[in-house]
């Protein structure tokens, strides 16, 4: 029997049950991708993400209930939190080597770590009929594509009284991505919808902000930015664009320790 640690982590929150929550397990070594899936469908979280120590940092892979994915944001936060407070890290600075977007970086500064994602350019596009009949908008600024649909509507009012039929944007072959500027404190405000996955709505994604602080950041006029998830457990995040990289900063609560036993 293989035991293999395993915790959840509530990322880009002060509170249990706030924030994205993602399911974090260390491993000595690799496991065949068929076993990492099934773990993964079996905590049945957005992701759960998976490193392995090396002579250089970690490296970190993510998975959803369905497959391996290119990055996730509050999966990666997770993980760093485990690391930084569990695992006698003695560093500031955490080095991931990961599968599909090259190094990531997360450091740490008090409560507060730091993502250093690539920053994602987006292009406009017309928007396929079948995005805005699921979205059931006819109002909107413009929409762009970067790895997910993005679509800017007027107002944070117009962003929280959507309620779309995140089904029927299963044949789009995308996530779908909608922001606001946003009111008060925060620059801009976003919700994640994700068709076809185990969570049909995502609580706060930090990945998608690779592509919403370039375009935001130069809509307003500056490189630091507050922005917000307005899920039902929503998160702040601290935005930053240096350069061709993104930096977003999150905090994170444990909300449980325990053992994978593979039988």
């Amino acid at each position: 029997m293989k035991e293999i640690d395993f915790y959840m982590v509530d990322a880009f929150s002060t509170v249990t049950f706030g924030g994205n929550a993602a399911a974090v397990c260390p491993l000595t070594e690799w496991l065949p991708d068929e076993i990492l899936l099934k773990m993964s469908q079996q905590h049945n979280q957005s992701e759960t993400a998976f490193f392995v120590t090396t002579d250089d940092g970690f490296e970190l892979r993510w998975f959803t209930t369905q497959g391996e994915i290119n990055l996730c944001g509050h999966a990666t936060l997770a993980a760093a939190h485990i690391i930084f407070e569990y695992l006698d890290y003695p560093h500031t600075a955490i080095h991931f080597d990961t599968r599909f977007v090259g190094p990531l970086t997360v450091t740490r500064n008090g409560d507060w770590l730091t993502l250093d994602f690539p920053a994602w350019e987006s292009e406009s596009i017309q928007p396929p009929p079948l995005l805005l009949e699921a979205l059931g908008i006819s109002r909107y600024q413009e929409v762009r594509v970067a790895r997910d649909y993005m679509v800017v509507l007027d107002n944070q009012q117009q962003l929280e009284a959507l309620r779309p039929n995140i089904d029927a944007m299963i044949p789009l072959g995308k996530m779908v991505c909608v922001t606001a500027p946003g009111e008060g404190e925060y620059d801009f405000v976003s919700r994640f919808f994700c068709p076809g996955e185990a969570v049909a709505e995502d609580p706060v994604t930090g990945s998608t902000h690779s592509m919403l602080i370039p375009y935001w950041a130069e809509k307003r006029g500056k490189t630091q930015m507050l922005a917000r998830q307005i899920s039902a457990r929503g998160g702040d995040l601290r935005c930053q664009l240096a350069g061709e990289r993104v930096l977003i900063g999150g905090q994170a609560t444990t909300y449980l320790i325990g053992k994978v036993l593979l039988r």
